[in-house]
């Protein structure tokens, strides 16, 4: 991983090129691919904050966030914030790729004075639990769409 990681918007410019960024298809079943999520930003509006990760010029991923929306959908006031989505290229896994994006995404939360990044993920033994588990994030006994909830404290 180099020093010159970046998220970039995005834009007519970089539209292709995110949506350009494939997983490895063992994976596919894992996570949507990125043009299906940003047509979910493109309806969601405010509360989706879709992100290429650059490493110099070149893409190597594709992150979106969730910002405070409200989790249960009955305007009960349980607003949460955290990682929507995580596409790292099939050639750039392993490199460090999904810690920056998930870094990223924590220090977006905490600008807009959140202290609590909240993420899903389908279990199972190819699944990313390992991953998130690793980053410090615990379950919250709770399912999304069959999906493990798990919520990294913000310091």
């Amino acid at each position: 991983m180099s020093d010159t990681l970046r998220l970039e918007k995005i834009t007519k410019a970089n539209v292709e090129t995110a949506i350009g960024v494939r997983i490895r298809p063992d994976q596919e079943h894992l996570v949507e691919p990125v043009a299906h999520s940003l047509a979910e930003a493109y309806v969601r509006g405010d509360t989706a904050w879709p992100r290429l990760i650059l490493d110099g010029d070149r893409a190597v991923g594709f992150l979106m966030a969730f910002l405070d929306i409200d989790w249960k959908g009955d305007g009960s006031g349980d607003l949460r914030s955290g990682l929507w989505r995580l596409n790292i290229a099939a050639g750039e896994q392993g490199r460090g790729y999904g810690r920056f994006a998930v870094d990223s995404v924590a220090a977006e939360i905490r600008r807009r004075g959140g202290t609590r990044l909240f993420v899903t993920w389908h279990p199972g033994p190819d699944g990313p639990e390992g991953f998130y588990l690793g980053l410090g994030f615990r379950p919250t006994g709770e399912t999304s769409g069959g999906q493990t909830v798990a919520v990294l404290d913000l310091p």
